[in-house]
């Protein structure tokens, strides 16, 4: 009983944004995940003046042109190399979290952008398109690794009643990547035959401010205290990230995490995939991952350009109207960040893939009637930016945001790898795919991904609960009835406050 008491004396407190925290959050989304959205678009534009280099060195060496098909593979590798060094980082993020932090990890990954970056830059002036080819794999495994330890890094960083508008900021960032790369892909600015290797170089930028500024912020507490066992510099770096001395209450919380899954140990991702307490929760990263990437984003912005030229947009004003859809997405991502706290996670997942079924069953109709009905292709461009508001808002954000809540510290990294690994392997799918697809069914793939928003729909109502304001512990203690597995917590089976669910005596940590 005395015990008990003296686990239930701190008194939390209501987390706060701290200028700690903020600089904390803008320096590591804007050094990692930003990259991840420029490089994703900025090959898009000046892609006619890059083939033309491709073609133009081929022939300096060979003395003859490049033939079409050539080209057309050698461009078609450049593109795909980054979604593959992207699973690459991937597969490498739980080695690298548990051995050098999550901060060590992100500041050792901006050799994954400066490198290449400078080889991108130079690619030109050495007159070698293999170059390019190599480093869009490097940044690719940049984008693997930060796509993943960003978000869990400031998931641990975040009291838990900011952790999902804070986790939501490095999907914010991505989409600003993407629109700057659009903006700076605009023909006068450096979308042109002279500019395009300038702005290939441009990723290293965020890196270099990165690899300055994040040192003098706090490495995740959670990881000091759980995985190294220094409660000292944990709670100095909790009370700099609060904003207070007095931060027992969240140290007793995360020693209680510790000591419930002190007998597990780290887990691999083949210790994690035989965890019967982690089931449902890996099964659910996995169907958001693949749900994100396989709901049909990517065509739609393959659709977008052909779309608008056919409503009328002058074929030069297209770049524009791309711009504007990327800013639609910067728009809907900042409003995910301000109502994820007050709607919860559950339902923006809900609502997001709710309106991409619809928008895609709708542009099917609409691009079927495009040639016969006249105002036809303004619907097809309503359904392109409802698309855009629907995955801003619950797709692209979220299922990150939950992969950090539902994982205690132990099992993080590893579910961080495999989320990550089916994230950018069905990035990769949809990239090799979707040529075929929209060669032989037209229209009417987006009947496909209508389905797959629908079947994540499902699954989410079904299975994946509501995880706002919960601590990590009383997430897992949620997912246990469905695991039919039950929860020990330290030496006893004490109840957790505020947890909804009741606690059970132990966890069975047993094979499927």
């Amino acid at each position: 009983m005395d015990k008990r008491k003296e686990l239930e004396t701190p008194v939390e407190r209501k987390g706060r944004l701290t200028t700690v925290l903020a600089l904390a959050t803008l320096i590591s989304a804007f050094g990692s995940s930003f990259q991840y959205g420029y490089n994703v678009a900025v090959v898009n534009s000046p892609a006619p003046f890059m083939q033309e280099f491709y073609n133009k060195t081929y022939t300096d060496r060979y003395k003859e042109p490049m033939g079409e098909n050539l080209l057309t593979l050698l461009w078609s590798v450049s593109v795909s190399m980054y979604p593959l060094g992207g699973l690459f980082g991937s597969l490498m993020v739980a080695p690298l979290v548990n051995k050098l932090g999550r901060k060590g990890t992100l500041l050792f990954n901006n050799i994954f952008s400066i490198v290449p970056a400078i080889m991108m830059g130079v690619s030109e002036i050495a007159k070698s398109y293999e170059i390019i080819i190599v480093a869009r794999f490097g940044v690719g495994i940049c984008a693997g690794l930060s796509s993943n330890v960003v978000p869990m890094y400031l998931g641990e960083l975040a009291p838990k009643n900011l952790r999902g508008a804070i986790g939501i900021v490095p999907q914010l960032f991505i989409t600003i990547g993407i629109l700057a790369a659009q903006v700076m892909g605009i023909r006068h600015i450096l979308g042109n035959s002279t500019g395009w290797t300038i702005m290939l170089g441009l990723t290293a930028i965020p890196a270099v401010i990165e690899l300055v500024l994040l040192p003098f912020f706090p490495e995740s507490p959670r990881y000091m205290l759980i995985q190294k066992g220094d409660e000292k510099n944990s709670r100095k770096a909790l009370q700099r990230l609060r904003g207070w001395n007095d931060v027992d209450a969240e140290i007793e919380e995360m020693s209680l995490e510790d000591q419930s899954e002190q007998a597990e140990g780290r887990l691999s991702v083949l210790s994690l995939l035989s965890q019967r307490s982690l089931r449902w929760q890996l099964v659910s990263v996995i169907i958001m991952n693949m749900g994100q990437q396989l709901s049909g984003v990517n065509a739609i912005y393959y659709y977008a350009d052909s779309i608008y030229g056919s409503a009328g947009v002058n074929q030069k004003d297209v770049q524009y109207v791309t711009v504007g859809t990327g800013a639609v997405n910067v728009f809907m991502t900042i409003a995910a960040v301000f109502i994820v706290e007050s709607s919860g996670r559950r339902l923006l997942l809900l609502l997001g893939f709710g309106i991409c079924c619809g928008a895609c069953v709708l542009l099917t109709v609409a691009l079927n009637f495009q040639e016969s009905v006249s105002w036809m292709p303004y619907i097809s461009i309503a359904c392109v930016i409802i698309y855009v508001i629907g995955h801003a808002i619950g797709p692209s954000p979220i299922p990150n945001v939950v992969t950090t809540e539902m994982f205690r510290q132990a099992a993080r990294p590893s579910a961080f790898m495999v989320g990550g690994s089916v994230h950018w392997l069905s990035n990769f799918i949809v990239g090799l795919i979707f040529p075929f697809m929209e060669s032989g069914l037209g229209p009417y793939s987006f009947i496909i991904f209508s389905a797959i928003c629908l079947v994540s729909l499902i699954y989410i109502w079904i299975v994946v609960p509501e995880t706002k304001n919960k601590t990590f512990l009383e997430v897992s203690q949620m997912f246990a009835k469905r695991n039919k597995t039950e929860i020990k917590v330290g030496d006893g089976d004490w109840p957790l406050k505020d947890s909804k669910e009741s606690l059970e005596s132990s966890e069975k940590t047993t094979t499927f």
